[in-house]
């Protein structure tokens, strides 16, 4: 299934019905008086989160989204049919905002998180309502009400509490693989992941967190070269980032991957790029320990003093179980201070 991320769509609520003029004139009552029901009300626009959905693919080619009218009044006080409600389902985390004013709207990051995008028009009323003690024949009803129109944007940020960010074939994918049951298409040429993957760590078999791998980023992505930016904004609701290096490389290369990187998300958001970020060098399977710290001596007045530094081998599993163990305390104590702060 293709992944799309971001659609615009307009959404069209359906027409109140109208009100019904009408007399009843039934056998020995020919003049038996008004009897003209009310329209129905024209049916909403919903928007609800589906668990099961990660795209927005459903409305690519579905741009106008219509809600039924709700039906005319008829005789023998009959009030018209309702109509009928329309419901459009997205994956959890998406984002609504007018095209119009560039207001979020909503931002549906929950579960059955569900809102009312677009009311139905009001019911219109028959001349039964207008029937008075010196109004006995009424020749009045009212219009059922229009519909709102709204033009939307959906956008899609996927709920991870960790993310990974790295150059291309920096082992991202193949982390994500030995940490969780995602698997995400590995191969030993740049731009493998070419969209976001989520993954499930489980520890102890109790607690669990969401880890996401996006496209590979490399120099100039904020200016569109490669995948460019586009995938950043999906790491955006994640708590703490990883950047994954690849440690085979020279340690001049080292030293200007780890900046291109740090330079590009940079660019895109300073929020972003202020986020706590550990640097974990990856591939360390075929390296004696010795080795590594001499490489790690090399390069550390390259290295911010607040980043946290970790060795793995994600495709031997070697300190992965390590890295998530600090994950796990780092998110645990996170969450402990955010459910503290709501209290007050």
């Amino acid at each position: 299934m293709k992944f799309i991320d971001q659609i615009e769509i307009q959404v069209t609520a359906g027409n109140g019905g109208n009100g019904c003029i009408h007399f009843l004139r039934a056998k020995f009552e020919p003049k038996g008086g008004p009897d003209g029901g009310n329209g129905g009300k024209g049916g909403d626009i919903w928007i609800k989160t589906d668990c099961n959905l990660n795209t927005l693919v459903d409305y690519r080619f579905n741009k106008h989204i219509i809600a039924e009218n709700g039906h005319p009044g008829q005789s023998k006080n009959k009030s018209g049919k309702k109509g009928s409600d329309k419901t459009i389902y997205v994956p959890i985390g998406t984002r609504i905002i007018n095209s119009i004013t560039n207001e979020i709207i909503a931002d549906l990051k929950y579960t059955h998180s569900k809102i009312l995008i677009a009311k139905g028009g009001h019911k219109g009323i028959g001349n039964t309502s207008f029937k008075s003690s010196i109004n006995r024949t009424p020749y009045q009803k009212t219009y059922g009400g229009k519909g709102e129109t709204l033009h939307i944007k959906l956008e899609l940020i996927l709920i991870a509490d960790v993310g990974i960010i790295g150059l291309p074939n920096a082992g991202k994918s193949t982390l994500v693989q030995s940490v969780s049951k995602a698997k995400p298409k590995i191969g030993s040429y740049p731009f493998t992941t070419l969209i976001p993957t989520l993954g499930t760590v489980k520890f102890n078999n109790k607690e669990k967190f969401v880890i996401a791998d996006i496209p590979g980023l490399i120099q100039g992505a904020s200016k569109g070269i490669g995948l460019g930016i586009k995938f950043l904004q999906h790491i955006k609701r994640c708590h703490i980032l990883l950047h994954l290096i690849d440690i085979t490389e020279n340690t001049n290369i080292i030293k200007n991957n780890i900046h291109i990187v740090e330079t590009e998300l940079k660019k895109y958001s300073r929020s972003l790029y202020n986020k706590p970020i550990w640097l974990v060098f990856n591939k360390i399977d075929n390296y004696s320990q010795t080795y590594i710290i001499k490489k790690i001596i090399s390069i550390k007045d390259d290295i911010s003093t607040t980043r946290k530094v970790f060795f793995i081998s994600a495709i031997k599993t070697i300190g992965t179980n390590k890295l998530c163990n600090f994950l796990f305390k780092y998110l645990k104590k996170y969450y402990k201070n955010i459910s503290k702060k709501n209290k007050f």
